[in-house]
């Protein structure tokens, strides 16, 4: 990483004219992007999204179809409380210190909002668990907000590509925020983040198969453009 930093440095941004171009070409190979987290409310996304750090979406998915259909509220969750809920969960990484976080969220929606999950970042970030990138997750997914949630792929990829460069994750979020254009910004993490997956990974960018590889401003391609 340190290395993908110190070439993006030296990259300029993309032209305006360049960044619309590279989201029309991503658009068009994904029309309608969602995420790999399975939920099927505001609720159960942000659960998913919460066990997810330091995890894989599979990982997540596997242990959510175990839990979901036994606890998918935050009452029921609590009625689980922190050991009934690490039976469902304990193939995920760090499944005690989640358990607790995600027992004690749901103590905070049930007493503060009615169950319900919360549609402002202050909020959501008042729940134990859910630090900027979960509440920009919820807010994106579940709510239909253009909130940009920088994981390591859309770092990688913001820096590789020239289309955001910076050395924190929050300098690489604002500036995308602000260099995407209206009409991108709501799929624009997840164009981003399966772009980092599955194209731009981090050993081995797969350049020759990479639609904006063009445009890209990475100088270590893997293969010509």
């Amino acid at each position: 990483m340190a290395r993908v930093l110190k070439r993006a440095a030296k990259a300029s941004l993309l032209s305006r004219a360049q960044i619309s171009e590279l989201f029309s070409r991503l658009r068009e190979l994904n029309p309608k992007p969602v995420t790999e987290l399975e939920y099927s409310t505001p609720f159960e996304l942000l659960v998913a999204v919460t066990l997810s750090a330091q995890a894989t979406d599979v990982g997540v998915n596997k242990a959510t179809r175990r839990l979901f259909p036994v606890a998918n509220t935050p009452q029921a969750i609590l009625d689980l409380g922190e050991d009934g809920l690490k039976r469902y969960i304990n193939t995920i990484g760090l499944y005690n210190a989640k358990a607790a976080n995600v027992v004690a969220a749901c103590r905070i929606l049930v007493e503060k909002h009615n169950s319900v999950v919360p549609q402002t970042r202050e909020e959501l970030e008042a729940l134990p668990g859910v630090g900027r990138k979960t509440a920009n997750v919820v807010l994106n997914t579940a709510f239909g907000q253009p909130a940009m949630a920088v994981d390591t792929h859309i770092f990688r990829v913001a820096n590789r590509t020239g289309l955001a460069p910076g050395k924190t994750v929050r300098a690489v979020e604002d500036k995308l925020v602000k260099v995407i254009p209206e009409e991108f910004l709501l799929d624009a993490h997840h164009w981003l983040i399966l772009h980092g997956r599955y194209v731009c990974k981090a050993r081995k960018p797969d350049c020759g198969g990479c639609v904006i590889a063009d445009l890209c401003r990475y100088p270590d391609k893997t293969t010509a453009a």
